[in-house]
């Protein structure tokens, strides 16, 4: 029965740990999660580079999230391999700062943290606030995991059980290691795998030597989250994963028969506590990037040859964009046509995301091909529609029941708010793009970054509603929706700041006084047309009054 109960209070104290680090990460990508792009392309030199992936690694709790952000902008051609790699390994020390902060015993802080982040969670409105409350809750839950780990601990301890384990770990250190990096991978967080490990050397529940194996091995197994999560990008994107977990994998077992050695030859004298274990780990990342860093350029030659991308390009150019995934011959059962009536919509996402993703640089360059090349997609974008309405079409009205119409009609519903959400970028934003160049056109430096942030914002809303359309959460729509409330908001600042701009006399804002105006407006009535998606799921859920969904139909008609 002890066994039994250690093994329940086991699991459910890492289980909150796991919980606590994700809802502190989802707080900060909510709250912050458009600006990443901007931080993330906008380094000059690579140790400028790992000091953004510290930073960002301390802020959404996970070298994990830093590298799958990496190698998401990798795969669209706004990294370089070179500072990606140098952010993920500056990701993978700020990873370890976060076992320095969260490893000092903190328990006195958790009224505080439960107090102030319940009320902001609950009781506060304003989106920053509320999830700056969830992030203290996490913090929180952390603090209080790390309590039930030590806690469940105790029964044990003076056991035979565990010191046999930890004696085993502590000889066979090639076991440890194995042991430490199966951990890391699958809690899916190397902060949390070593939180444990650092916890049970602090409470003497095992020695030194097995904590530092353990850690050790949670170092390389951690290498591997990113690429397992990572498996479905594309080769660019993969390459920075890949080279992350040569070079961990590669020091960390240099770094655990160098260690071992030396605690048996005594040179280390006899480190004790997990506040040593903690500076080992900092340590060892810190001496990885400082080693790493100026091989950076050698490792993309490497996994370009490990690697290769040339064929891949060859034939994603010959195919051109991807083909129309329905079959109108044969609709099939209810249940089989609404899949693929979800994959054509997602496809028609992911053409309309590609018009709009340039918007801002045609703004700058003012190409006239690039231009013509977007407003060529929107031919593309209508045919998806007109594709979308023939198969609901064909799809037998006495065998689809009543429900799958009614999803059927919402995917037609959204489907059109796609296509209208297309023609705003070739027939309003392109155009404007045109203008600017035409009339050599320049915006005030405060005018172009609230442009920046809107467009970022928007982006990442576009990939929030593609998770909406294929999961049918209720939680993501009701956050799109929120967020959709954020950016009306966003946009009637900038309108407001801009109109004191004019007031001052600004020049450079006179200059591009109906652009910039229109522009915000094109881009708030865009960002409605994607957010669509969430309606019919707050409505189901009766999150979403029939008066408050036709309201909002209605209110965005006028913009229109």
């Amino acid at each position: 029965m002890a066994i039994v109960s250690f093994m329940i209070s086991l699991a459910g104290a890492t289980m909150l740990l796991l919980f606590a680090v994700r809802m502190v990460r989802t707080g900060i990508e909510r709250s912050y999660g458009a600006s990443f792009q901007r931080v993330l392309t906008g380094q000059r030199s690579l140790t400028q580079a790992s000091m953004v992936g510290v930073a960002l690694a301390i802020v959404l709790q996970s070298s994990a999230a830093v590298a799958l952000l990496t190698a998401g902008f990798a795969a669209s051609g706004m990294l370089s391999f070179t500072t990606g790699l140098a952010i993920v390994l500056g990701g993978d020390l700020g990873s370890a700062l976060i076992i320095q902060i969260l490893s000092f015993k903190l328990d006195w802080l958790v009224p505080a943290l439960l107090a102030a982040g319940g009320y902001m969670f609950v009781k506060v409105e304003a989106r920053k606030v509320r999830q700056l409350g969830r992030i203290l809750l996490g913090v929180a839950f952390i603090l209080i995991s790390l309590r039930f780990l030590r806690e469940a601990m105790d029964p044990i301890r003076d056991s035979a059980f565990l010191p046999a384990i930890a004696e085993y770990l502590a000889r066979d250190y090639i076991t440890a290691f194995l042991v430490g990096a199966a951990l890391a991978f699958v809690m899916h967080s190397s902060v949390a795998a070593i939180l444990m490990c650092v916890t049970l050397v602090q409470i003497d529940a095992i020695p030194f030597a097995a904590g530092l194996s353990l850690v050790l091995g949670a170092n390389f197994g951690s290498g591997f989250i990113p690429v397992w999560l990572s498996r479905g990008m594309d080769v660019s994107a993969r390459r920075i994963p890949f080279a992350n977990l040569l070079l961990r994998g590669t020091w960390a077992v240099i770094t655990l028969f160098a260690a071992n050695m030396a605690l048996r030859a005594g040179v280390l004298g006899d480190p004790q506590g997990g506040q040593m274990l903690v500076y080992a780990h900092l340590m060892f990342n810190a001496s990885l990037l400082v080693l790493a860093l100026p091989f950076c350029e050698s490792c993309r030659r490497l996994m370009e040859r490990l690697m290769p991308d040339a064929a891949v390009k060859d034939i994603e150019v010959a195919a051109g964009p991807p083909p129309c995934v329905l079959d109108f011959d044969n609709v099939g059962p209810p249940a089989q046509a609404l899949f693929s009536l979800k994959r054509e919509l997602l496809r028609m996402a992911a053409l309309v995301e590609t018009m709009f993703r340039p918007v801002l640089d045609l703004y700058q360059t003012g190409d006239k091909n690039q231009i013509k090349a977007v407003q060529a997609m929107d031919s593309e974008v209508n045919e998806c529609l007109s594709g979308i309405r023939t198969f609901v079409a064909a799809m037998p009205p006495d065998e689809i029941g009543k429900a799958n119409a009614k999803t059927a009609r919402d995917m037609v519903e959204y489907a059109i708010r796609l296509e209208t959400a297309g023609d705003v970028v070739a027939k309003r934003l392109t155009v404007l793009a045109g203008e600017v160049k035409k009339k050599n056109g320049k915006f005030s430096d405060e005018g172009w970054m609230e442009l920046t942030r809107l467009h970022e914002s928007i982006l990442a809303n576009m990939r929030l509603a593609s998770n909406v359309l294929v999961s049918d959460d209720l939680e993501s729509a009701r956050l799109l929706s929120l967020e959709k409330t954020e950016l009306k908001r966003a946009e009637r600042d900038s309108r407001k700041r801009h109109l004191k701009r004019l007031q001052g006399g600004r020049a450079d804002s006179f200059e591009t006084s109906d652009i910039h105006l229109e522009t915000l407006r094109a881009l708030r009535e865009f960002n409605s047309h994607i957010a669509a998606v969430a309606y019919p799921i707050l409505y189901q859920n009766g999150q979403l009054l029939e008066t408050r969904l036709i309201e909002e139909m209605q209110g965005e008609q006028l913009e229109t």
